[in-house]
């Protein structure tokens, strides 16, 4: 039993030590981004319009501020954006609405957005859900775009917001912020209740 106890203890630190070298000689598999592990929180803006029972949901990663300059830098202009971080932004309705000039059928929509430098941003709906940001954006897809201009504020807004006005009679704006940047996408509830 002695010489058991003897060879055992002399064996295992060997072998502890020739795994632990092994192991960092072997280099790891890259891996996927998982989606997970998201760095941003996820924000939800939400609108009902009673008359119509019309209701709009805006799901989207809250990216913050945190000292960067973001529009031209962090969000380059002239390109598409997945309008918050994570995943692509998603819209959801449940009856047709007008959104900027454009009649949008009930459903659900990646919202994508083009800022640009001359305030004219580029609103897109996509109808490719689940996307991971805009790197796999694809234009094919879009069911429209419309263009709203962007207004500068004085006050800095520090986390990326989506949110509603109060609704007034049959419409409302989506309003995003962000920085000193802020733009309105008029909203117009088109059914009827019956």
């Amino acid at each position: 039993m002695k010489l058991l106890f003897s060879l055992f203890r002399k064996t295992i630190p060997t072998v502890l030590v020739s795994i632990l070298l092994f192991s960092g000689c072997v280099e790891p598999e890259p891996q996927e981004p998982d989606p997970d592990r998201r760095k941003s929180p996820i924000a939800i803006a939400q609108a009902t319009h009673e008359p119509s029972n019309t209701y709009i949901k805006i799901v989207y990663g809250q990216p913050y501020k945190n000292d960067r300059q973001i529009f031209g830098e962090l969000v380059p202009y002239n390109e598409v954006w997945r309008t918050g971080a994570n995943e692509a932004t998603e819209l959801t309705v449940t009856k047709e609405i007008s959104f900027g000039s454009k009649l949008l059928d009930a459903g659900t929509y990646a919202l994508f957005s083009i800022p640009k430098e001359d305030g004219n941003w580029t609103i897109i709906l996509n109808s490719a859900l689940g996307q991971w940001g805009a790197f796999d954006y694809d234009s094919t897809h879009d069911v429209f775009r419309v263009d709203i201009p962007s207004q500068s504020t004085d006050k800095i807004t520090e986390a990326f917001t989506i949110r509603f006005s109060e609704i007034q009679e049959d419409s409302t704006n989506i309003i995003m912020e962000w920085n000193q940047t802020e733009i309105k996408i008029p909203v117009k509830f088109t059914a009827s209740d019956e």
